[in-house]
């Protein structure tokens, strides 16, 4: 049985709860997204071949003490970067080194800002230089898996539709969509009650309820869905090497749908827009 509690009145925990926030939640989740959102579009700037994917960890970092909010990832059960960063065949969670970016990669650098105690999480793909038509394809799917998952948050309905809307989607454009990781309830915590699953069917899953708030993150491969963990515990690959994106929203379910807290000031969170000025 689900249960459902105002977050008011919830422990500083994840119970398995769902939090049903207010309109001062809302607020204070826009501001911490708002600062994510600028982050990536500032990231834009600078990704580009020869760049070290620790200088974009560096960025990250100091983006957040200029504005006062703290990267949630660094330190976090071990982990020791500002950020992650996928490049190609790693799904999610790759750790930022010394190796440089090379013209026709392809990246995803997720960033989750603390501000005043609110988490603001998203991610996104980067072209680095000039890519192939093949990985031009897996971004504009993926993104639009991503907005078809978030067209179908509504009241009443349940977060199965949510993994419907992308599963089947991606799948008809012959892609296939990672089941090892999946989205979360977010706010006052990092990972929060539900998760959202980016496959099911629409009859499945808690019911949405006005108030929740959560991350829809789907990793959508070009080849089979199936990862391995490397042996440094984070980075997660394609077990056939074939290239892997995502776009990551965070959204709080309104009374008539829903409200999308990541989008980009610069309007450049869409593949395929020019990203270097």
């Amino acid at each position: 049985m689900v249960n459902y509690i105002e977050a008011s009145s919830a422990p500083p925990k994840n119970t398995g709860a769902i939090r049903l926030y207010g309109p001062e939640a809302f607020e204070s989740m826009r501001k911490a997204c708002q600062l994510t959102a600028r982050c990536l579009d500032e990231l834009a700037a600078i990704v580009r071949p020869g760049l070290p994917t620790d200088a974009i960890d560096r960025f990250v970092f100091e983006f957040g003490m200029d504005n006062g909010a703290h990267p949630a990832t660094l330190n976090y059960r071990g982990y020791t970067k500002s950020t992650c960063t996928s490049i190609n065949h790693v799904v999610c969670h790759g750790i930022p080194d010394a190796k440089p970016l090379r013209e026709g990669d392809i990246v995803n650098i997720d960033v989750t800002f603390v501000l005043d105690g609110w988490h603001g999480d998203s991610s996104r793909m980067y072209p680095v230089g000039q890519i192939k038509r093949a990985a031009e394809r897996l971004l504009e799917v993926t993104h639009e898996a991503l907005m078809r998952g978030i067209a179908a948050v509504r009241p009443g309905a349940r977060t199965g539709a949510i993994g419907e809307a992308i599963q089947t989607y991606a799948e008809n454009e012959r892609c296939s969509v990672v089941r090892d990781f999946c989205g979360h309830g977010v706010g006052r915590l990092f990972h929060d009650s539900p998760n959202i699953l980016h496959y099911g069917r629409a009859n499945e899953g808690p019911e949405l309820r006005e108030g929740m708030i959560f991350t829809i993150e789907p990793m959508i491969n070009l080849g089979r869905p199936h990862v391995k963990v490397l042996a440094d515990g984070w980075t997660a690959v394609t077990r056939d090497r074939s290239l892997s994106a995502q776009y990551e929203h965070t959204v709080g379910v309104t009374a008539g749908g829903c409200e999308i807290f990541t989008l980009s000031p610069g309007g450049i969170d869409r593949p395929g827009l020019p990203l270097n000025g």
